[in-house]
């Protein structure tokens, strides 16, 4: 095992490294037919378009192709197309997925917009956080439940319980309720909430200060996720951590640079198949 390995499986073994998934997370994950789960830019676009290409300006990135299609048929048919996806397919479990659940990690970023995850927090009490944007009667971009090891509950920032683990949702989730981000318009007003300060809860403000993060499944090529990445790090430790990214582009090593996190040439299975070669679990170790 790399010592990258090594120092990631170490930092999340004490709390320090804190996992950022992104759609390369979902890599293997299927529906009952063999299909591929819609997770980046392209395949969900086509999947919205029903397995159709859209113009190329509108297959630069799916907020841009999201947008236009709010603009045409309504916001409603987003969330409708969204909600078919997430909601209302039964998907295969990722591997990835189900080691990071057994893990019993105490804070996890999850930028993608399935259940996979929360599916493995089922059985633990946990606090989500999901982003929301464009609401009225709320200076915030985000709601909270607590998870009682059944259901949710909404619940006040005050009220949350510090010592449960956070799962935080920055683009939205179908469960308990249907909220993402997903349009231009939507990532233009919560990455302006993020930038002020208003779309992270206090308590996770306090708590990743001089956090570490690796990515599992993210590339960085387009403008929106780093600017929604760069945020949702804020004030982490220097260096900041690690990115699993296989052939990264130069777009990506100089943005990366810049933040002081280093590249790692690998990807979700790698990250796997060293996570298996490390030994027994996590809390095990």
């Amino acid at each position: 095992m790399s010592t990258a390995f090594e120092d990631i499986f170490s930092g999340l073994r004490d709390g320090s490294v804190v996992p950022y998934l992104g759609p390369g997370a979902l890599s293997g994950v299927t529906d009952a037919n063999g299909k591929a789960i819609p997770a980046d830019s392209d395949s969900l676009i086509l999947a919205m378009n029903n397995g159709q290409p859209m113009a190329p300006k509108l297959m630069y990135e799916f907020p841009r192709a999201a947008m236009n299609v709010e603009l045409k048929r309504g916001r409603n048919a987003v969330n409708k197309f969204l909600d078919a996806t997430y909601k209302d397919t039964q998907w295969s479990t990722s591997p990835l997925h189900a080691w990071l659940g057994a893990q019993k990690l105490p804070y996890m970023i999850d930028a993608n917009r399935d259940t996979q995850m929360q599916l493995q927090y089922a059985g633990t009490p946990h606090t989500l956080v999901v982003g929301i944007a464009r609401m009225a009667g709320t200076a915030f971009r985000f709601k909270l439940f607590h998870y009682d090891g059944s259901s949710y509950t909404a619940v006040e920032q005050e009220a949350v319980d510090s010592s449960l683990p956070i799962l935080f949702k920055p683009l939205g989730t179908p469960t308990p309720e249907s909220s993402y981000i997903a349009s231009d318009a939507d990532f233009v007003d919560y990455i302006t909430e993020l930038m002020g300060g208003f779309a992270i809860p206090s308590f996770i403000k306090r708590s990743r200060q001089n956090k570490r993060y690796v990515t599992l499944g993210l590339r960085l090529n387009r403008d929106t996720d780093r600017m929604v990445f760069s945020d949702v790090i804020f004030g982490a430790d220097k260096p900041a951590g690690w990115a699993l990214i296989p052939h990264p582009t130069d777009k990506e090593k100089r943005y990366l640079d810049r933040l002081n996190i280093e590249i790692v040439s690998a990807d979700v299975s790698d990250f796997l198949s060293a996570a298996q070669g490390a030994g027994a679990a996590l809390e095990a170790a």
